[in-house]
């Protein structure tokens, strides 16, 4: 009776069969491709419009704290967790122009009346039934505050805020086209990004009633 020889099972321990790689790598590659920029797109998407979007100040109404073409990032989580604040610099589409985005401090809350008078800015509210003037340092004493008409008071609502430019001369805001709505509003002012020598965390003033 012969006696079975010993099976060799080196080579088919050490083989493993490759795909072919003419058919495949290439589809695959694509494949990857594809997956990763849809990926990159949903993040993008996100950040954009849930967290974070960048915008280029436009004009000199914000002078001299925000120059003309300034590279901003605005910031879309603050006002989930709390209300808008007075001195917070906000961008925004103004009312009837969904198209346009706009850059202004807010002065005036809800279920507040503002009144601009003698170059000052008055705020009536619960706390200050006969008013309260408020101090805005960030305003250069040689600029004025200035109604369309003498002695004009605004009445703010329900979730309405009233904003007005740094550059109060030159601006165009809450005075010529009345309260802001809180739906309106897109984010607060975050980070300077350009030019270089703003760079920063953006400083939001604080006002003490």
């Amino acid at each position: 009776m012969d006696q079975e020889q010993p099976k060799d099972w080196s080579n088919s321990l050490n083989k493993i069969d490759e795909p072919n790689t003419d058919k495949f790598s290439f589809l695959e590659f694509i494949w990857d491709l594809v997956k990763t920029a849809v990926i990159v797109l949903i993040i993008a998407f996100g950040i954009k419009y849930f967290l974070i979007q960048p915008f280029i100040v436009d004009g000199n109404s914000m002078l001299p704290n925000f120059e003309n073409n300034e590279y901003l990032l605005v910031e879309k989580i603050t006002y989930r967790f709390h209300e808008p604040a007075r001195g917070d610099v906000i961008v925004f589409h103004p009312p009837g122009q969904a198209s346009d985005n706009y850059i202004k401090r807010i002065i005036g809350l809800p279920n507040e009346t503002v009144e601009i008078k003698d170059n000052t800015v008055t705020i009536f509210n619960s706390d200050h039934p006969s008013g309260i003037v408020i101090d805005e340092p960030f305003i250069p004493s040689d600029f004025e505050t200035l109604a369309d008409q003498p002695d004009m008071k605004y009445k703010i609502g329900l979730n309405e805020y009233f904003v007005l430019g740094d550059n109060r001369e030159h601006s165009s805001d809450s005075r010529e086209w009345g309260v802001l709505p809180k739906d309106n509003i897109i984010g607060r002012s975050w980070l300077n990004i350009y030019p270089f020598k703003n760079f920063g965390v953006i400083k939001h003033q604080s006002f003490s009633l």
